[in-house]
């Protein structure tokens, strides 16, 4: 089996020896039994440092790629690991044969490398990235587009946007788009997330039942404040209203004792057995719909 070392790369040497390795045995290039050079004879071979080898070649033991013989020198186990099977081994195992099969046909590598650029630039998004600097609410809203959309939802702060280079979808509140359309590419698309309108939300547990004890919880204080608002305005006294601030701790006390728990998508999950959640979805009918549409879109397979 060839090695090559990339010296000045953000990948350690250990780490390349390591990957050459595995991937040799994933390929059968490197079969059971078969005796690997000394660390010395690496060392001085590529003139690296005998302990980057040695280090390595303990990593790959602990991982149970190969085993040392005293006196003898290191070998390739006769089984692989269960850690074989893994999804990043593969992908490790696909990206090694390729490759490989490109120094066969004499490809020059930055050929390569242009072509596997413009290939990543064609696929589709794989994922909506949520722009939004409360932490609190960016939790919330992501797991609302997760359940709604069926699709995987990065999230990062404003300033943070400018610096993503993952090609997600960015999406972003109405009260953030100008900021965030400051900071992305000028040809870049985004989605604006509308907000579903709490009182309409809350209508069919309105008007306020006479003397119900009704419990408000969440970790962002705004759905607090607004869900304090509305339902004092529908008729619920003040003091029928438990408020609970889910970053806090025992949080849960007094829940258990009221009809109703309002709460927002996240602390739904979160409750005590017992309590019965009334969960505020945030997000608008047509802002799902809309999520719901660009999921199913870029998911739809290239047409060669």
């Amino acid at each position: 089996m060839q090695l090559w070392f990339a010296r000045g790369s953000e990948v350690s040497i250990r780490e390349q020896l390591v990957t050459q390795v595995v991937l040799g045995i994933l390929s059968d290039d490197l079969a059971p039994g078969r005796r690997l050079p000394s660390t010395r004879e690496l060392a001085r071979r590529f003139r690296l440092h005998p302990n980057t080898v040695s280090a390595g070649y303990r990593q790959l033991e602990r991982e149970r790629w190969v085993e040392f013989r005293r006196g003898s020198g290191v070998y390739v186990r006769a089984n692989k690991p269960e850690a074989a099977r893994s999804g990043a081994l593969a992908l490790d195992r696909m990206i090694g044969g390729l490759f490989a099969s490109a120094r066969k046909l004499g490809i020059p590598l930055p050929d390569l490398r242009a072509r596997l650029r413009q290939w990543m630039e064609m696929q589709p998004p794989d994922h909506f990235l949520l722009i939004e600097p409360d932490e609190e609410l960016r939790r919330i809203l992501a797991s609302e587009i997760e359940r709604a959309a069926s699709f995987r939802v990065l999230s990062c702060g404003i300033e943070d946007c400018a610096r993503r280079e993952d090609g997600g979808i960015p999406v972003a509140l109405p009260n953030r788009v100008a900021k965030v359309r400051e900071l992305l590419p000028a040809e870049t698309e985004l989605l604006t997330l509308q907000v579903r309108s709490v009182p309409t939300s809350l209508g069919e547990w309105l008007p306020a039942p006479s003397g119900a004890l009704v419990g408000v919880a969440s970790r962002w204080a705004e759905f607090l404040k607004v869900a304090r608002t509305v339902l004092t305005a529908a008729g619920f006294h003040p003091d029928s209203l438990v408020l609970r601030d889910a970053r806090e701790a025992n949080w849960h006390r007094g829940l258990k004792q009221t009809a109703a728990v309002v709460c927002d998508s996240v602390t739904a999950t979160e409750l005590p057995a017992g309590c019965r959640a009334i969960p505020f979805s945030l997000l608008s009918e047509s802002s799902i719909a809309e999520l719901r549409r660009y999921a199913e879109f870029v998911s739809l397979p290239l047409v060669p």
